[in-house]
């Protein structure tokens, strides 16, 4: 289990990689972003994407996923105070293949709880064959001391 001393800044978390079916974009649009470059192809293709993409929400819970699995899960994450920034810098696409990572920006203990700190992580989405960023966010997460 990492707690909050193994992190540093710079240190980076290559978090695996994921891709979103037509389907389940149209899936999740139907039911939380139904917005027609979301939902229709032909809609999608007239629209100012050219085709149809991936609700900007399901691919920062595409990216909320792989961070879990690919690193919270062993750590001693105690949740986030929330979201410093959150970008959408490409269109995600059906079975575009896209791969996760995050780099530690900063660490900071917890001035009124020794039991925890803040790890500032800098996170991001790439297309896994061009090296393209489609998605970044930053937040905080705390974690605890294991004390």
């Amino acid at each position: 289990m990492l707690t909050f001393a193994d992190f540093q800044p710079g240190q980076q978390y290559d978090l695996g990689r994921a891709a979103l079916s037509a389907a389940a974009i149209k899936a999740f649009a139907a039911e939380w972003d139904p917005q027609p470059f979301h939902l229709d192809d032909e809609a999608a293709a007239a629209s100012a994407f050219q085709g149809l993409c991936a609700s900007g929400w399901q691919t920062a819970g595409l990216f909320m996923r792989l961070f879990v699995d690919g690193l919270l899960h062993r750590t001693a994450s105690m949740g986030s105070p929330g979201v410093d920034s959150l970008r959408w810098l490409a269109p995600v696409r059906p079975d575009q293949e896209l791969a996760a990572r995050v780099v530690v920006e900063a660490v900071k203990p917890s001035r009124s709880r020794p039991d925890r700190g803040f790890v500032t992580f800098r996170c991001e989405l790439a297309d896994a064959a061009s090296g393209s960023v489609v998605f970044t966010m930053t937040a905080p997460v705390m974690i605890g001391t294991g004390g």
